[in-house]
């Protein structure tokens, strides 16, 4: 037999569903579990649940992001092999890598021999604008 309780932990989920807060769905039970454990108030309740719902939908549009920019594969700053990089893409790879280009409006053109990281370098700087909330689409042009 259902306890008040849990039909109201239901209803909770049931709404939590329908205006897409999947993340407060998930946790609550636990949430519940630890404020009654530890005491907690509403207040801090409340705001435990909301973090978490905060940090699941962030993380979510991370992964989207990352997804709707169509890179080849995933590959990031920190996996470069920088030897393979052209000595004038090396000088400027930190400047680039804090993206402040984005931020100034500016373009980077990537060109070069095959083998020589273009497509990583901008994959992994395209990552990196999608981790800080950049939409991005990555995109090659053959040259003729």
């Amino acid at each position: 037999m259902s306890t008040l309780f849990d039909k109201q932990l239901e209803e909770i989920r049931e709404i939590c569903k329908s205006i897409r807060l999947s993340g407060i769905s998930a946790c609550m039970a636990d949430e519940l579990m630890e404020a009654k454990e530890k005491g907690l108030s509403y207040e801090e309740f409340l705001l435990n649940v909301l973090r978490y719902e905060q940090d699941r939908q962030n993380e979510n549009g991370k992964q989207k992001r990352i997804r709707n920019a169509g890179f080849p594969k995933k590959m990031y700053l920190e996996e470069l092999d920088q030897t393979y990089l052209s000595s004038d893409v090396q000088r400027k790879l930190s400047i680039l890598s804090n993206l402040e280009f984005i931020k100034n409006g500016q373009n980077v053109i990537l060109l070069g021999s095959t083998g020589t990281g273009k497509t990583h370098t901008a994959t992994a700087l395209g990552i990196k604008a999608c981790m800080e909330g950049y939409k991005v689409l990555f995109t090659t042009v053959p040259l003729h």
